[in-house]
């Protein structure tokens, strides 16, 4: 599903960016995830030479879909990332909760993968010898360097860290950003759920034409 989004349709046809939201939960707003840039239609275009900020750009009216031939939901343009026209329920119909699932599925995603990496890397350990006797099923019966009961309290005071800087950063986007800010230096664009800059994209990738900033994403969330 991933190849037809980065066909020479989307590739090579340049699209006009949209207008920019200026707070992620504003009513106008039209995505949680993507932010646009405000430019003259006449005049801008994608140029896959010029450096581009973060955002990625919405897919085109023929992007794949979950069912071909079948019309997508008026709610569902495009614009965020794994957008294939499929919300038989009309669970998105309202833009705010939209905003809010696309979030969520992100958020799930990167825990269902370090989950995954949690269960192969200990194991691959126990392969090289450094680890003795383990299995992922099995790791809530070990014993580690501190009570069950400790843990626990730890790892809640640090998810809720983390959790509340993320609802602060969704009311007010780049409000936690950790970024420096020095001199000549531009910092990325807040964007929603795609912290960047040198913590969290040291290889630039999110960094590139806006196109090539979709397939990514898209990418990511069907890993």
């Amino acid at each position: 599903m991933a190849l037809p989004i980065a066909s020479s349709s989307l590739s090579t046809t340049p699209l006009p960016l949209r207008e920019t939201p200026r707070k992620l939960l504003s009513g106008k707003s039209s995505i949680a995830t993507c932010l646009q840039v405000k430019v003259k239609p006449s005049t801008t275009r994608l140029n896959a030479g010029k450096p581009a900020s973060s955002a990625c750009v919405p897919l085109p009216p023929d992007r794949p879909l979950w069912f071909p031939g079948s019309s997508p939901p008026e709610w569902l343009d495009g614009s965020i990332p794994g957008d294939f026209g499929f919300d038989p329920l009309g669970l998105g119909s309202d833009r705010e909760q939209l905003k809010w699932f696309a979030q969520a599925e992100l958020m799930h995603g990167r825990w269902a993968m370090l989950a995954v990496s949690g269960i192969l890397v200990p194991e691959w350990l126990q392969g090289l010898g450094f680890i003795e006797n383990y299995s992922w099923y099995d790791a809530g019966s070990r014993e580690y360097f501190a009570d069950p009961t400790t843990l626990f309290v730890v790892q809640l005071a640090l998810m809720g860290w983390a959790e509340g800087r993320r609802w602060a950063d969704m009311l007010n986007p780049g409000c936690v950003d950790v970024d420096l800010k020095l001199p000549h230096k531009k910092n990325p664009i807040p964007d929603v759920g795609y912290p960047g800059g040198f913590w969290f994209d040291p290889l630039f990738w999110g960094r590139g034409t806006p196109e090539p900033v979709m397939v990514l994403r898209t990418k990511e969330i069907k890993n």
